[in-house]
């Protein structure tokens, strides 16, 4: 049996990179991989979308969105070819469902899953698939960044469009420049100046 392995943090911290730092050293190794990411980082009614670090990094992968069988698409590239492995960036857009199709490929097809995501949104509410990610993994590690203070960073707070911290909006906004990591101190405080 493999692992599902979920690596969460506060946003900045480089998931992206250290996902595609670890598909590589499959693939450096003769090793197949399949990489998937939300398909909010995709256009309407594409089939591949594209993970991407801040530092440069890239490379293609499949989307998923809400109503994608995670693991029947897995298995099928599992049955038609080789697959060692299984990476998802964008964790926290998983529903429950999902979790447990991705906990199911580690079980039934024994494939490691290694997801990358944060863990609450700018609201401190845990996002569905970190909720379940956190629940049933096998393995939680925690990828760190800095507050402007130097402590580290747990929080996401959003911006808006003048640069202020905001606790209005939808949860989901990927728009990464939107957003700025603190420690849980900072982020009371800015939240707590913030009018409502």
């Amino acid at each position: 049996m493999s692992k599902l392995y979920f690596t969460y943090s506060a946003m900045n911290a480089g998931k992206s990179a250290i996902l595609l730092q670890a598909a590589h050293n499959y693939r450096e190794r003769g090793m197949e991989v399949m990489l998937w990411t939300s398909s909010h980082h995709g256009q309407e009614g594409e089939l591949r979308g594209k993970i991407e670090s801040r530092i440069g990094l890239s490379a293609d992968a499949h989307l998923f969105g809400p109503d994608t069988e995670l693991f029947e698409a897995i298995n099928t590239q599992k049955t038609t070819g080789a697959l060692d492995a299984v990476f998802v960036d964008e964790a926290q857009f998983l529903t429950k469902a999902q979790v447990w199709q991705l906990a199911k490929v580690g079980d039934a097809l024994g494939l490691p899953v290694l997801c990358y995501g944060l863990r609450t949104d700018f609201q401190g509410e845990l996002f569905e698939g970190a909720a379940h990610l956190l629940a049933i993994a096998d393995d939680l590690r925690e990828a760190r960044t800095i507050c402007h203070c130097g402590r580290k960073a747990i929080m996401t707070a959003r911006l808006d469009g003048e640069g202020h911290i905001t606790n209005q909006g939808d949860q989901v906004r990927v728009e990464k420049s939107e957003y700025v990591s603190l420690c849980r101190s900072h982020w009371r405080e800015s939240v707590r100046a913030i009018p409502e």
